[in-house]
Order: structure tokens, then sequence, then C-alpha cells
């Protein structure tokens, strides 16, 4: 999502009208094998939204395969919404055939389909959907309005793609297809993927169709308002071209502009770093929007305000682009693997930096982000979790640790291993292959236990030791120093004592040196008198007491 969850905690999130039930507010977790054995091979989505009275009509057609034999279907959707008719394969199902009593959609078939069928589902459904009061930390619709005319987004990661279409609301329910339609009052209405068709209907009214591909769930999107566009191509060094979409505001043109300025060099470093832009077929798309940011797959939210740091760029453009490798082209399995997703996500921003002004710029950006890791609970439990039991610190998540922790494991695992190794592993963690080129790959689900295997393999050793501290440990190694006479002492000290042989860098009167951390300790020779300094370019995330007072409550 974003990095900035450290100034507004998940607790702070409210949920707004109409309420929605706690199986809707559930995105993820534990997933029944009859849901499982489901897949989405298509969805067809035809949908009109009234922003004036906040209300949603829409008609869902879904194809679905199964790996199992199934007598009735599990959709989720939320309660408030009135189904009014359901269809299963072209015939109507009587009253009393289905039903929604806490977000839910229960079908039963009229007759059984067979592991390996297809059964096609037409869901026509309408009412007042759930509204975001502090998007995007809670999920809903956005209501808005800019120079008096509508201006309505929806945010899902949290919550679910449920909050507005019937969908299978787990990462594993990737769609492989979608099309949507979106008809609004004459707003321009912006959606994933590629635009199909702008029609124009009575009463002013207007109807954009978009086509998207292999798209998670929570991903699809929309976005509606009084928007400009901004287009251009990108000639990507893979030879293929990137369509490139700026929807912003009316009256927005010239710090838009400044904006799509950024969209290629930012190409040139992901493209450079990591690979192929995965969307290429489809678009690179930012679309402003009444809430901070969210990775909606080709046609990401920005509400950034057109805001430059520092750095010389826009950070939430820069986060939300990362998401098109890290979270939508490779997708967690699982929401216990979300830190791949926004850890990834956090860290390619210092990498910019580094790329853009070498190890300066690196290195302070790193230390910001060192400020906000709480090591309250691992990055990984183990067991399949909700969104929200990873997002949320109440809930027994570690929070905000899944972006600034997890980057700062990748920063540290990078000095470990060296440059080649960490990102040759990346790559394939992304892609699923070494050799990524426009069309030899597709979106695949990834998990931490092949993130571990394959840096593993490009170090050419096991580093069971280094995941075992980092990954599912809250609490940080600690370096032990302990000078006597000519002689310094290094020892870790980790959780439950397990051996943590990690390399430090020693700075000795200006000299640097890598101390191998054989068992987890290691004695060098400093002369009398000489000025020592560990790890002098912050290569190693350890416990650090400085920003542990700081953190602390004043009284």
């Amino acid at each position: 999502m974003l990095a900035l969850t450290a100034f507004v905690p998940a607790a702070l999130a409210q949920k707004g009208e109409p309420p929605i039930t706690e199986l809707t507010e559930r995105s993820g977790g534990p997933i029944e094998p009859e849901r499982a054995a489901l897949r989405l091979e298509h969805v067809d989505l035809n949908l009109e939204v009234d922003a004036a009275r906040k209300y949603l009509s829409g008609v869902a057609t879904l194809t679905l395969g199964t790996s199992a034999r199934q007598t009735r279907l599990l959709i989720d959707l939320d309660k408030n919404f009135h189904v009014s008719a359901v269809t299963i394969d072209g015939k109507l199902l009587a009253a009393g055939k289905w039903r929604n009593p806490e977000g839910r959609l229960v079908i039963d078939l009229p007759a059984p389909v067979a592991s390996g069928g297809k059964v096609v589902a037409r869901i026509a459904y309408a009412g007042r959907p759930h509204e975001a009061v502090n998007a995007p930390w809670d999920d809903g619709f956005v209501w808005s309005s800019w120079q008096g005319k509508p201006w309505v987004a929806t945010t899902a990661q949290g919550y679910g793609c449920d909050l507005f279409w019937p969908c299978l609301d787990f990462p594993s329910g990737e769609v492989r297809s979608i099309r949507m339609a979106i008809t609004t009052g004459g707003e321009a209405a912006i959606g994933n993927g590629r635009l199909v068709s702008v029609e124009n209907l009575a009463g002013g009214r207007a109807r954009w169709t978009w086509e998207a591909r292999d798209i998670n769930p929570y991903l699809v999107a929309i976005n509606i308002g009084p928007y400009r566009e901004i287009k251009g191509s990108y000639a990507s060094k893979f030879g293929n071209q990137v369509p490139l979409h700026l929807w912003h505001l009316t009256g927005k043109d010239e710090q838009a502009a400044g904006l799509f300025a950024e969209f290629a060099p930012t190409l040139d470093f992901y493209e450079t770093m990591i690979g192929p832009f995965p969307f290429a077929h489809e678009k690179l798309g930012v679309v402003e929007t009444p809430h901070l940011g969210m990775e909606h797959q080709t046609v990401n939210a920005y509400g950034n305000d057109y805001r430059k740091d520092a750095t010389g760029f826009d950070w939430l453009f820069h986060h939300e682009l990362a998401h098109e490798w890290f979270g939508n082209q490779m997708t967690a399995a699982d929401w216990d693997d979300f830190w791949l997703h926004e850890g990834y996500g956090q860290y390619m921003q210092p990498l910019y930096g580094q790329w853009r002004e070498g190890e300066a710029r690196y290195a302070a950006m790193m230390a910001e982000q060192r400020k906000n890791i709480l090591n309250r609970e691992a990055l990984v439990s183990g067991r399949s979790r909700t969104s929200d039991e990873v997002y949320q610190l109440e809930k027994g998540g570690p929070g905000q640790d899944i972006y600034y922790k997890g980057a700062w494991v990748l920063h540290t695992l990078r000095y470990l291993i060296g440059d080649a190794a960490f990102f040759g592993a990346t790559r394939q963690l992304v892609y699923g292959r070494p050799d990524p080129k426009p069309g030899n790959f597709k979106p695949r689900f990834a998990s931490t236990a092949e993130f571990e295997a394959l840096m593993s393999a490009a170090a050419g050793r096991d580093l069971g030791w280094f995941y075992d501290v980092y990954l599912r440990s809250a609490a940080l190694p600690e370096l032990v120093e302990t000078r006597t006479g000519s002689q310094l002492m290094l020892e870790w000290k980790t959780p439950r004592n397990v051996p943590f042989p990690l390399p430090v860098d020693v700075q000795v009167d200006g000299v640097v040196q890598r101390v191998a951390m054989a068992g987890g300790r290691a004695t060098i020779a400093v002369p009398a008198g000489a000025h020592v300094v560990i790890d002098p370019m912050a290569r190693v995330l350890r416990r650090s007491e400085a920003v542990e007072a700081m953190q602390r409550p004043r009284r």
C-alpha cells in the first residue's frame, strides 16, 4: 500500500457507513477447501455508479473453474447489496436458492459441477456500498467532489474486493481476465488494463469499458472524476513500447506534467534493476484520487498533491509503481507473506536515491527508515493470516515493520550476499525465471519460503540462520562489543541464542575490514588508542539503543 503507517496508525482507521460484517472485513486467511478449489477464469462487470445517491448497481458474470466437485458456490459479497437475481449457466434460479446472511453469498447449484468443470454465475445486485472514512487505511468507496463534479475512488486491499463486486476474496482468487464497464453521470471512469470503448448514453451519462488480465481481486478499482489525460509512450530497453497515461484533475495541468516527466526515468531504473515492466501490453497508468494512494494494477491511485521532497522525486508515485513488480506481477501467496510486497516496495526508494545521487542519498534514506522499525512482532508467522492480521498491530501483526524492517532486511541481505546474487534472486522471485523478456512471463504467486530458497541458492550456502532471526523473530540481533587492551571482541546476541554468523565491517583508524563472525563471535587486534567504528556504512540491521530511546514516549 504505502509507507505512512508510522504517521497514521491502523488503530486510528474508522469504519464508515453502512457497516460491514466481520466476514466482509476479513480478507484472506484460512480458506475452506471448496472455495480454494475455485478459480475465476473470467469476470464481466457492468456497474453503474450514482455519486449523488452514493449508490451502486451492477451485474457480475463470473466464469468459474473448479478442481473439486461443487454442489454450491461460496462467493464473497458485502451483504449491504441486495441480490435481485442469480442465473447459473443461463438458468434463472428461484428465490431461496441463494442467501447472504453475513457477507458470503451462498448459491445452491441446480446440478453438481464435477472436478475440472466450469460454471457461469450471473449475479444482479445493488445497494449503498461501504464508505471509507480514512482511506486507504480503511477501505470502501471514497465519495468526494472537484469543482462541483463527482470525484470517486475505491480501495479494497484490507477488507477485500467484496466491498463492491462478487469475488473470491483471497490472494489466490486472482482473475485471469476481467471486463469492467462503468457507467457514470457523464464523468470519466478510469479502470485497470486497456480501454476498450467510451460510449455516450442517454441523459448525459457515459460508459467506460476496460479489460485486464491476471489481476488480483483487491487490485480492481473504480476511479471517476473530471479528469484530463496526459499520455505518451516509453521505449523499453527490452525492445517493446510501454503506453504511459496520467489522469489528473482539471486545473492541475502544470503540476501533473511535472509528475508525468518522472515516468520514463523511473522506468529506466526499474527495468535496469529488476526487469521489464510487467504490464506493457496494457499500460502504465496513474490516476489522481481523493485518498493518498494504492497499487491498483496498471492504474495506480495517486493523491500526494504532486509534492517532491529532498530526494527530488515523488516518493508516492515511486512506491506505488514498485508494486507493479512487487505485489502485482509477483503476488504473495498468502497475506503472511505481505512483507514481500511492502518490504521490496519500500526498499526501492532508497535504491532509486542511490541510482540518482549515490551512496550519501541511499544512506540518508535508509537511516530515515530505520527510525520507524518497531520489532513488536515477527515479519512472518508461518500460518495463513488475513490482511488486517498482518497490517494491524492491535491484531497481532508486524504492522509498519513490513515496510521499514522489510526494507532493512533486504538491505542487510544485499550486503551479505552481494549485488549479483541479490538482484539475480530477486529477478527470479518476480518473474519465475532469470531471463525475463516481454512475452515470456506471466504474473505469479510467491512465498517467503521461495524467497529464502532463491536467496540461499544465489548465495551458494544455507542462510536459514539469517531468516530465522530477521523474518521469524521480533527482536533484533544485538552486537556486543568488548575492548580489552589491544583486542576487540565482538559477539552477536540473538533471540533464543541461535547461531548468527553475520559478518560486520569494522573501521580502525580509517581502514575498513570485514570481520567474519564464525559461530557468531570474533576477536580482532586493535592498536591501543585506535579509533574504532563498527559498521561504518550502516549495512547491518541490529539493535540500536539510540533508536529505542527516540521511540520511547516522553514523560
